[in-house]
C-alpha cells in the first residue's frame, strides 16, 4: 500500500469516527431533552392532580359551603338583632335587609357560584401561586395576606426541624456506618432491639418530655418558642430559643433514630458483603479509604434522596408535634386552618410542598447520574 493511500485510509476513519462521535452526542442531547420534557409534563400532571384532589377533600366535595353559609346566616342574623333601628322595622323590611347582607357576604366568599366553577378557580389560582387572602385566620402583623401569613410562620419551622432532622440525618449515618464494622455487637444487638420504638409518634415521646423535664424536674420549658415577653437582648433571645428548643428536638431524634439507624446498617452491611470489598482488603487498603470508596460511594443515590426528602419535608412541619409544645410554626397554622375550613391557607400549603417534591423528584434523576456513573439519565435498561 502506498503512503498516499495510507493517509487518505487514516483520514476517512478520522472522518468516520468523528462522524459517530457528532451522531452519539447528537442522540444523547435528543433523549435527554425527549426524557426532560416527558418528566416536566408527567410531574406536572401529578401536581395538577394532587392539588384538586386537595380541593375536593378541604371543601369536602362542596359540603364545607353548606356549613359557611349556616356561619355567614347566623351571624348576620346575630349582628343585626343588635341594631334596634333594625328591630323596629316591619318584617317584610327586615326579611330583606337580612337576605341582602346574607347575599353579600356569600359573594364575599364566592358562595353565588357552584362549587365545581370556584374548585378550578381555586386550581388555577394555585397553581399560579396567586395565593390570595384568607378566609379567617390572620398573620400576628394582622395581614390576611395567605403569602404573609406563611412567611411569618416558615422560619420557626425551618430552625426547629431543620436543627432537629438534621441531627437525626447525620446521627444516623454516623451510627449506622459504626454497626456496620461491629455486625453482632453488643450495640448492633441494642440498636436492632430498639428499632420498634419508632412505631411511636415523635409527638408521644415529646408528651412524656415534658411530663418528666418540664413538670416534674422543671429543667425546661413546657412549651413555646422564647419566654414571654421575649428577651430583648440578642444573646438571651437565643439563649432562650435554645432552652425551649431541647425537648422538641430531642422528640424528633429519639423517635426515629433507632430505626433510621438500623436502615443505614443493613445498607452498609449490603455493600461490605461485596467481592470488591474483598479485593480491596485484600491489597490492603485501610478501613477509613475502603469505607468511603467501596461503601459510601455506592449507597450516596440513597443518602441523596434521604437527605433530599428530609429537606422537603421541613416545610409542612408536623401538625401535632408543634401543637403539643405550641411551637408557632407551619404545622401549627395547618391545623388552624383545616380546624377552621381556611381553604386558601390549606391549598397554599399544600401547592408549594408538590412544587417542591415535583421539583425534587425532577432534580434527583440528574443528581443520581452525577454521584453514580451506572447510572444514566434517560436511557433505558435492558
Amino acid at each position: 500500500m502506498s503512503q498516499e493511500a495510507f493517509n487518505l485510509d487514516v483520514e476517512v476513519d478520522v472522518e468516520s469516527i468523528e462522524s459517530s462521535s457528532r451522531q452519539a452526542r447528537t442522540e444523547t442531547i435528543t433523549r435527554l431533552a425527549r426524557y426532560t420534557l416527558l418528566k416536566l409534563v408527567a410531574l406536572f400532571l401529578t401536581v395538577v392532580a394532587g392539588v384538586y384532589v386537595t380541593i375536593l377533600i378541604a371543601n369536602m366535595g362542596g359540603h364545607v359551603d353548606e356549613i359557611r353559609r349556616g356561619v355567614i346566616r347566623e351571624q348576620t342574623v346575630l349582628a343585626l338583632s343588635a341594631n334596634i333601628e333594625y328591630r323596629q322595622l316591619p318584617e317584610e323590611e327586615r326579611t330583606a335587609i337580612l337576605e341582602e347582607r346574607i347575599a353579600l357576604a356569600e359573594q364575599r366568599f364566592g358562595l353565588d357560584q357552584p362549587f365545581i366553577v370556584r374548585s378550578f378557580t381555586y386550581l388555577t389560582d394555585a397553581l399560579t401561586l396567586d395565593l390570595g387572602f384568607s378566609e379567617f385566620l390572620m398573620s400576628d402583623s394582622g395581614s390576611r395576606l395567605v403569602r404573609n401569613i406563611i412567611l411569618e410562620r416558615l422560619p420557626s419551622t425551618l430552625v426547629l426541624f431543620g436543627t432537629g432532622n438534621l441531627i437525626l440525618f447525620f446521627a444516623s449515618i454516623s451510627v449506622g456506618l459504626s454497626l456496620s464494622r461491629r455486625y453482632g455487637s453488643f450495640w448492633d444487638k441494642f440498636i436492632l432491639g430498639m428499632a420498634p420504638t419508632s412505631s411511636a409518634p415523635g409527638w408521644f415521646y415529646g408528651l412524656f418530655f415534658i411530663l418528666i423535664f418540664a413538670s416534674i424536674l422543671g429543667w425546661l420549658p413546657f412549651g413555646g418558642m422564647v419566654e414571654a415577653p421575649p428577651p430583648e437582648n440578642r444573646l438571651d433571645y437565643m439563649a432562650s430559643l435554645l432552652r425551649h428548643m431541647v425537648l422538641p428536638i430531642s422528640a424528633i431524634v429519639v423517635n426515629a433514630v433507632f430505626l433510621n439507624a438500623y436502615t443505614w446498617r443493613t445498607f452498609f452491611l449490603i455493600f461490605s458483603s461485596e467481592d470488591y470489598v474483598d479485593m480491596a482488603k485484600a491489597k490492603g487498603l485501610t478501613d477509613r479509604m475502603i469505607e468511603r470508596r467501596y461503601i459510601l460511594r455506592p449507597t450516596l443515590p440513597n443518602i441523596v434522596t434521604s437527605f433530599a426528602f428530609l429537606l422537603i419535608n421541613l416545610w409542612t412541619g408536623a401538625i401535632i408535634l408543634e401543637t403539643v409544645f405550641n411551637w408557632p410554626g407551619i404545622g401549627q397554622l395547618y391545623f388552624a386552618a383545616i380546624g377552621a375550613f381556611d381553604t386558601p391557607v390549606i391549598l397554599a400549603n399544600i401547592v408549594v410542598y408538590a412544587y417542591l417534591l415535583a421539583l425534587t423528584v425532577f432534580l434527583l434523576d440528574f443528581i443520581y447520574a452525577l454521584v453514580d456513573p451506572r447510572v444514566r439519565v434517560g436511557q433505558k435498561t435492558e
